[in-house]
């Protein structure tokens, strides 16, 4: 439970990173509280696109995984950020990313964010 509390803050606060860095990413809020709020469920929903959506998108992408030498998978990032911005809009959240290639760099600045807190912060159970 810790593992998965952990790597849910890790999430949340590399969200932040991406909408504090890219103007296209918005969160929008009446306080701090709020868009604190916010952040944790749209990185929950993130967490849960990522687990259930990502590995079928992986295996039928392989091929393009093999031939771009990876590359591809900051366009599948991409689409994994565009599916929880949508998922975030049908659920009511004022999160939004605006546009593919914001998603590109959204995606980017989410993975090493996420990958640098993930090293520092403790991750037993």
């Amino acid at each position: 439970m810790k593992n998965f509390l952990v790597k849910t803050i890790a999430n949340a606060g590399a969200l932040a990173v991406a909408v504090w860095l890219l103007d296209k990413i918005t969160l929008t809020g009446d306080s701090t509280g709020k868009k604190a709020g916010t952040l944790i469920v749209v990185a929950l929903l993130f967490g849960l696109v990522n687990f259930l959506v990502k590995p079928i998108v992986k295996v039928l992408t392989f091929p393009l995984f093999i031939l771009t030498l990876g590359l591809i998978t900051l366009v599948v990032n991409a689409l994994m950020l565009l599916l929880t911005s949508w998922l975030a809009d049908k659920l009511d959240l004022s999160f939004h990313v605006d546009g593919f290639w914001t998603a590109v760099l959204g995606g980017l600045i989410i993975s090493v964010v996420s990958w640098a807190l993930n090293v520092v912060l403790p991750d037993s159970d």
